[in-house]
């Protein structure tokens, strides 16, 4: 057998049987999908209960699921940033991250890949602005590097800023239960 690391699928799910016959549950339950985008055709029972099930594993009280992280990550900046505030960004965040962060109006600092220093460094540079939000991969599907999140965390804090984390790459292997 292969494993393919260099896809989306690290855990080889996509050909799990018990995937397989999900799915094929799914296509006789709701067809081959609403044929748009939920906004236009209406949320079903089946997109509230896979946030309910992703909020449960997670230990949330809630969770909105998207098509892709790719469309999570162009909505969120805009979303939460305006012309006033700053977004600070590491250099090798994954593509869909950096699409995001150019579709807002707020200011942008990229700093060196995991280098705290040079967070602190444009942290600092930043404090002019009403808000800041700290945006990283957790992990870097590129290159295998972890953010170290416990160091980020610490700096946002000191400088009063958000922390936000894309953790598509690391829910279900990285973390207590993939967590």
């Amino acid at each position: 057998g292969i494993i393919n690391f260099c896809a989306n699928n690290y855990l080889g799910l996509s050909s799990h049987p018990e995937v397989i016959r999900a799915a094929v549950e799914a296509l006789e339950g709701f067809g081959a999908g609403l044929s748009s985008v939920r906004f236009i055709c209406g949320t079903q029972s089946i997109h509230k209960d896979l946030e309910e099930k992703i909020a449960r594993f997670h230990q949330r009280e809630d969770a909105i699921l998207y098509a892709s992280c790719f469309d999570a990550n162009a909505g969120i900046f805009e979303a939460l940033l305006t012309p006033e505030d700053a977004v600070l960004s590491d250099e090798l965040n994954h593509a869909s991250i950096i699409d995001g962060i150019r579709l807002c109006k707020a200011n942008k600092y990229r700093y060196k890949h995991m280098d705290m220093q040079d967070l602190e460094a444009k942290l600092q540079e930043a404090q002019k602005h009403r808000m800041r939000l700290v945006a990283t991969d957790g992990a870097f599907s590129m290159d295998g590097d972890i953010a170290p999140l416990k160091e980020i965390c610490q700096l946002a804090q000191k400088y009063d800023a958000l922390v936000f984390i894309d953790e598509c790459h690391a829910t279900g292997f990285l973390g207590p239960n993939g967590r």
